[in-house]
């Protein structure tokens, strides 16, 4: 069976839900697409937390992590900047660690990461940008708790 994204209301519940969001690939060049996004979440409300083994201790104010085993709380959203050969390990971790969403960026697409994580039970989203559907499904921002 072919994999489909979830509903555009489905995602939207996703990000409504969603609070702290581990970018795999975050790097701390500003001029990095990874970078720019994870900078925009972050202002709108969403805690970014960097995933990077050789990244700078910290990323937009926030602890570096060397893989999402070493966070020591839950996340919500595994949002991931690398390429597509490389998310199967990736999507391991976040059933590992529980996450409940996978998102792969735009332009990143892996249907054995995907059949990783929805085993594991994760909700699953590829080649989507994370901070376009925000944009359009939560122009206003995050509800507010």
């Amino acid at each position: 069976m072919a994999f489909t994204n979830p509903s555009r209301d489905e995602i939207k519940r996703i990000l409504e839900e969603s609070t702290v969001v581990a970018v795999v690939g975050l790097s701390d060049k500003p001029d990095r697409t990874s970078y720019m996004v994870s900078q925009a979440m972050q202002a709108k409300g969403y805690r970014i937390i960097p995933v990077n083994p050789a990244g700078a201790d910290t990323i937009l104010g926030e602890k570096n992590y060397a893989s999402l085993k070493d966070i020591p709380f839950p996340v919500d959203i595994v949002n991931v900047f690398r390429r597509s050969e490389h998310t199967p390990p990736v999507a391991e971790e976040a059933a590992a660690i529980g996450a409940k969403t996978l998102w792969l960026q735009l332009g990143i697409a892996n249907d054995e990461a995907a059949a990783i994580a929805q085993a594991g039970g994760v909700q699953v989203i590829m080649d989507r940008c994370i901070k376009v559907e925000d944009s359009i499904l939560l122009p206003n921002g995050k509800p507010k708790a």
